[in-house]
């Protein structure tokens, strides 16, 4: 029977089945685990939690002499009790931000979410089974915040570095996932089983040689056929584990095909394969052409989705207009150049006006010299300037870009 209990109380080698309180204040990403090391259990006393459930049939007991546990409810909360208390209090999850304000709460979820991939990766490699259950806390965050603001953790996880590509590739994924099902309309739960696959998709990713993994090089036909491979041995993972949906699976299986069926594991084509899977596809795309990767840097957003409007046959065009709609034409954290001969990033999006986001120009093309920035609503019908194309050379010209449009605090935070 479980028992709740103070953390205070908590010794080694008790079984945790659940913490208390927003998940977010919770020093762990998943709990139901048992306690074997004096650092995790600092971490659990110098965190905000003050209250755990335990299982004493999977682990020790408090003594008989100890206090008297604490007042509340006799039963621990469930998987879906814990999914409303992820992000924030009931009044604020679903209110609207502005994106300087979401960045901090996306740039604690990017390394929480890290955190999470990590673990899931090692323990697939240690021969763990996959606990998909136990990530719905981390999706919900991520779709709170996406409802809040969808352009911030969508924007920020975008920034990661080489070194973390095949972890935060993951919570990216999550999030463009969700951020696509909400603009096609679909219902809060279909948003999280979408943000849930893409999470999940590149788990077969942890089995693959790490040598092959992270090559800082083009790969050879030999090491491509064993990266092809991933997605089945996602698959296989997720059958063996907790908690697969259908559209998990789905996803993991199915995320490299392509509507000319040119693509694997199966060479599906057209409507061969699911919206949810042919959703993913578009989703891993976008982030992985984005990233900055071992072997390569990533590519301007709004070149990206340029790109990727000119690859006929690859993905579905209907899904993909909806895609672009999802984050703008000139996706946040974009280098344009303006009609006045300055050069501004895209900071955020007016829905209503796709070609008109919020920009702050920065540098003179005219003298070549950086000029005082000025945040400019291209919407506004007082605004004399207007987006007049995507300017090349953002990393190699200002390495500094994303500093203009998220604030130095929420870029460190997110990356650990």
């Amino acid at each position: 029977m479980l028992k709740k209990i103070l953390v205070s109380q908590l010794r080694l080698g008790m079984h945790i089945d659940a913490l208390e309180g927003p998940w977010l204040d919770h020093p762990f990403w998943r709990t139901q685990f048992v306690i074997s090391d004096v650092a995790d259990l600092k971490r659990l006393n110098d965190s905000p939690v003050s209250e755990c459930w335990i299982n004493p049939e999977l682990g020790l007991d408090v003594p008989a002499t100890a206090p008297a546990q604490p007042k509340g409810p006799t039963q621990p909360p469930s998987t879906e009790a814990i999914a409303e208390v992820t992000a924030s209090p009931p009044e604020l999850r679903n209110a609207s931000k502005s994106l300087q304000e979401e960045l901090q709460q996306a740039a604690l979820i990017c390394n929480l979410g890290r955190a999470a991939v990590v673990s899931m990766f090692n323990e697939a490699r240690m021969g763990k089974t996959v606990d998909s259950d136990g990530c719905m806390p981390l999706v919900s965050a991520i779709t709170e915040s996406v409802e809040r603001n969808p352009g911030a953790l969508v924007s920020l996880a975008r920034l990661k570095t080489r070194h973390d590509y095949s972890y935060m590739h993951s919570v990216a994924v999550c999030a463009l996932m969700v951020s696509l099902a909400r603009q096609l309309g679909m219902n809060e739960e279909q948003r999280r089983q979408a943000g849930l696959a893409g999470l999940m998709h590149d788990i077969g990713k942890a089995v693959m040689p790490v040598a092959v993994l992270d090559k800082p090089g083009s790969l050879s036909d030999a090491e491509f056929d064993i990266m092809r491979s991933h997605p089945q041995r996602g698959h296989d993972l997720l059958v063996e584990g907790r908690g697969a949906t259908a559209e998990m699976l789905d996803v993991v299986l199915h995320h490299h095909e392509r509507v000319d069926g040119t693509g694997y594991p199966e060479k599906l084509s057209g409507g061969g394969f699911s919206q949810i899977a042919r959703m993913g596809a578009i989703c891993d795309v976008y982030d992985a052409i984005t990233s900055n990767r071992p072997y390569k840097r990533g590519w301007d957003p709004a070149d990206s989705i340029a790109r990727m409007a000119s690859w006929k046959g690859h993905l579905d065009p209907l899904l993909f207009a909806s895609f672009v709609r999802s984050l703008g034409i000139y996706p946040t954290g974009s280098l344009v150049r303006m009609d006045s001969s300055r050069l501004a990033v895209v900071v955020e999006q007016n829905p209503s006006a796709l070609v008109s986001p919020i920009v702050k120009v920065f540098f003179s093309t005219k003298s070549d010299m950086p000029i005082t920035p000025v945040l400019l609503d291209l919407s506004r019908s007082d605004c004399n300037d207007k987006i007049v194309g995507r300017e090349p050379g953002a990393d190699e010209r200002f390495p500094r870009l994303a500093e203009m449009w998220a604030d130095a605090a929420a870029l460190r935070r997110s990356q650990g």
